[in-house]
């Protein structure tokens, strides 16, 4: 038999099927949660333009890559470099993402379940007459606990088994073309309600009218960062859906369908959020507390806050959940695939791995705090691995597999299935692939090492 021969697979079976799930990995707790801090953080609508710039330059293409990567060899992320690049060391790029994908799920698991604890919360009216300290005291005394957001967590990981067990089109497919819907909906309904409050006018002001002078060094490289964090990139999610998607489908397109979904819902989360707070007089640098500790407080002082509490976190739990499908189906792919182990199998067996690792992470916030690995809890070591470890190595190693490894006879032959692309896009494309995107993401990985500093 030969190797390289793929086991008959699902494949998404609509454009928009495509469109709701690749989106839907890119959409989660990174636009509802992180964008707007860090937006606050560093100044606002200066920050957002740089982003947005990054976006384009850095995050498209790299996206693209991984599609191409994804359909053209239609295996597991491992499996797409070992056929595309047979005996050479490339293979290893796809243990970066399989790796990534079990390590943030763990972690990622565990602020979901965060939020459905929120959610139970705002149903049973728990903000009501609490003061910001005692908001602040109720969240920490809650993720400290040893019990609660393990069970969570786990409810959480159940979810998002039931989803992937089932397959790629009458699972991950059906349900995220209901899902992605939904949190537009929600989070559409939230933005009504914030720019809708008097003195909003100042939050709007804030995301959208830029102020050059408070942008930092440090805050350009943030926007780089995470442009490219915040499409998933590097973690194997979209070389995996990438496989699903037929030869019919526009990949240029889909990219850029996909890139544009996740930003707009990254605006439309600050939206939702900025003018709520500056309406409210609080502090938009509230920093990564401001979705657990500050908004709860903005809840309750606004009209129909019980309603919109509730909206909110549900919201939070649902982007969380786009996202997790996609990143345990990097791993439920791999076992499939290169262990050859039945989807049920191997969907069962990878939630257990990766929730037995979310368990340490969960504790790493009470009872196990004191233990650390370089001053950081468990928690907090996969979380910086992940993220200035794999993820750059792997989107580094992406591009200069595209850019310089396939080059650009293969890439045009790909990107011309299901549509005509013009010859000065893909000369842009490859400049971008080969040259910018590497570079970029380079300064982005050394800056997060600590090698150099620009501040």
């Amino acid at each position: 038999m030969d190797k390289n021969k793929l086991p008959s697979r699902d494949v998404f079976s609509s454009k928009f099927g495509v469109i709701a799930a690749a989106a839907g990995s890119a959409v989660g707790l990174g636009n509802i949660w992180k964008f707007p801090y860090i937006t606050g953080v560093y100044g606002g609508a200066a920050f957002l333009f740089v982003y947005l710039g990054f976006i384009a330059l850095i995050g498209l293409p790299i996206m693209l890559s991984e599609f191409y990567i994804g359909r053209k060899s239609r295996k597991n992320v491992f499996g797409a470099f070992k056929y595309l690049a047979p005996g050479s060391p490339w293979k290893f790029v796809g243990v970066l993402g399989v790796s990534a994908a079990f390590m943030i799920l763990a972690f990622y698991g565990v602020v979901a379940g965060w939020s459905i604890d929120y959610i139970i919360k705002a149903v049973t009216d728990s903000f009501a007459a609490k003061s910001p300290d005692e908001m602040e005291s109720m969240f920490f005394n809650f993720i400290e606990s040893p019990i609660s957001p393990i069970l969570y967590q786990l409810l959480f990981m159940v979810m998002t088994m039931a989803i992937v067990i089932i397959g790629v089109k009458d699972g991950i497919e059906k349900y995220a073309k209901f899902l992605m819907p939904l949190l537009v909906v929600i989070i559409i309904v939230l933005c009504v309600r914030s720019v809708t409050l008097d003195g909003a006018s100042e939050g709007l002001k804030f995301l959208f009218y830029p102020d050059f002078s408070k942008l930092t060094p440090d805050g350009i490289l943030s926007a780089l960062g995470h442009a490219f964090f915040s499409l998933s990139l590097g973690m194997g999610t979209l070389v995996t859906y990438g496989s699903y998607i037929d030869d019919t489908n526009n990949l240029t397109k889909t990219a850029v369908q996909v890139t544009i979904a996740d930003t707009a819902i990254a605006m439309l989360a600050g939206i939702a959020i900025f003018p709520a707070v500056f309406a409210f007089g609080i502090e938009p640098s509230s920093g990564p507390g401001l979705v657990f500790i500050t908004l709860p407080n903005v809840f309750q002082q606004m009209p129909g806050g019980f309603f919109f509490s509730i909206l909110f976190f549900v919201l939070l739990t649902v982007a969380a959940l786009t996202s997790s499908i996609s990143i345990l189906e990097v791993v439920v792919a791999y076992f499939r695939e290169e262990l050859n182990l039945k989807r049920n199998f191997a969907t069962i067996l990878a939630t257990i791995m990766i929730s037995v690792i979310g368990v340490f992470c969960s504790l790493s916030m009470g009872m196990l705090k004191e233990y650390t690995i370089f001053g950081l809890n468990f928690f907090d070591l996969l979380d910086w691995i992940s993220a200035n470890l794999l993820l750059p190595l792997g989107g580094l190693f992406i591009s200069l597999f595209v850019g310089w490894y396939l080059g650009r006879k293969k890439i045009e032959e790909e990107l011309l299935k299901g549509s005509k692309v013009v010859g000065w896009l893909v000369t842009i494309f490859m400049f971008l692939v080969k040259v910018v995107a590497p570079t970029a993401i380079a300064i982005v990985f050394l800056h997060g090492l600590g090698v150099f500093n620009f501040v």
